[in-house]
């Protein structure tokens, strides 16, 4: 479920490694973000069932924020572009930059088969640490069967807390989808994987890495991995899941986010993910050759690529611009930069189940980086 709705796509193996060799130029010079654009996609989302809406655009120094709603159905709390939110699957670039961190110590291989490290998980071992972190691995999605109905799967795992290897066992009930290493298809599975070499390479736990990894080092203060705990820490939106048949809103605030964990489960802010964005594509994460492997892209669509962890989306204005985005019950997050990482956005609903809504959020990457 974690960014269910963002596209999938299939390509050839010629049109995979065009893809891989060759990066899109930043085509045009970024103009100033278009906040009366952002502002109307704010307050359509609203229109369209998100109870709250903000955008967060850091620009060089100079900093926009823009919110719309409530952070609370209840009590009306406004919400504020500092509210704590769940990000989904932004954790997966977390996730790969740690262990590209691992890559640059010597401790892992990105093209080495992933049951070199994990023997006998995966079933077939051309599957490669690089395959998992591209979504390129065939490993079946799970959510499609935990979130079958949508609103009776959620409430079945609300508070449930899985292990990887349970996650793993719902994955591989499945055949592959395809043979590994031929196409992009988008799998949790693949980052379960991910948290799993993390924790047996580092023997410490995947939040431990994040944290002593990422979130110390960039001082990220609303940062967290909180699972298996259900609860978000300090001032944070709420969020609203949308019932399939009948639009009703239900309040998902409350979850382990276990079904997700190093797939999307951490807890973050609009200020810190555009901080830690930045921080990435500006090569501050990891040493520039991972960076460079990192920014190697699979073909998801015409307008969009995967590269390890990291989203791009090319732009009517002929700007790429980098990141990922984020779905989780009641949650719906993009956070992406500019090619040189000198603007960033993070834009926020706090709902989901809502196609219309989704699409005019995403319109946000259009009104920050095309003026």
């Amino acid at each position: 479920m974690v960014s269910r709705t963002a596209a999938t796509g299939v390509a050839t193996l010629g049109a995979v490694m065009l893809s891989l060799m060759t990066a899109p130029a930043q085509a045009a010079p970024l103009t100033g973000p278009d906040t009366p654009a952002l502002r109307k996609a704010l307050r359509t989302a609203l229109k369209q069932g998100a109870p709250g809406a903000f955008a967060r655009v850091d620009d060089n120094g100079t900093v926009h924020h823009l919110a719309e709603g409530v952070a609370d159905r209840t009590t009306k709390r406004v919400l504020g572009t500092g509210d704590r939110i769940r990000v989904g699957s932004v954790t997966k670039t977390f996730t790969a930059v740690v262990l590209l961190q691992l890559v640059d110590e010597g401790r892992v291989k990105l093209d080495a088969p992933v049951n070199t490290y994990l023997p006998g998980l995966l079933p077939d071992k051309r599957i490669t640490v690089r395959h998992v972190l591209s979504h390129r691995s065939g490993l079946y999605e799970y959510t499609n069967t935990l979130f079958s109905p949508s609103v009776a799967g959620f409430e079945k795992v609300r508070n449930k807390v899985f292990t990887y290897r349970r996650l793993m066992d719902l994955s591989l009930a499945k055949p592959l989808t395809n043979k590994p290493g031929s196409a992009y298809s988008y799998s949790n599975a693949n980052f379960v994987v991910a948290g799993m070499l993390i924790e047996k390479v580092t023997k410490k736990p995947v939040g431990t890495a994040y944290q002593d990894r990422i979130i110390k080092p960039l001082k990220l203060a609303d940062t967290f991995y909180v699972h298996p705990k259900n609860t978000i820490p300090g001032r944070h939106s709420r969020g609203y899941m949308t019932a399939d048949s009948t639009g009703r809103k239900i309040d998902s605030t409350q979850q382990t986010a276990s079904w997700a964990q190093s797939a999307g489960a951490m807890v973050s802010s609009a200020k810190d993910l555009n901080k830690f964005m930045s921080a990435l594509v500006k090569g501050k994460l990891t040493s520039a050759a991972q960076l460079k492997q990192m920014l190697r892209w699979t073909p998801v669509s015409s307008t969009q690529a995967y590269g390890l962890g990291l989203r791009r989306r090319d732009l009517s204005c002929g700007v790429s611009v980098y990141g990922h985005t984020g779905t989780v019950q009641g949650y719906y997050t993009w956070a992406f930069t500019s090619k040189n990482g000198k603007r960033g956005v993070t834009s926020f609903a706090n709902t989901s189940n809502n196609g219309t809504v989704y699409a005019t959020m995403n319109s946000t990457l259009e009104s920050t980086f095309c003026g």
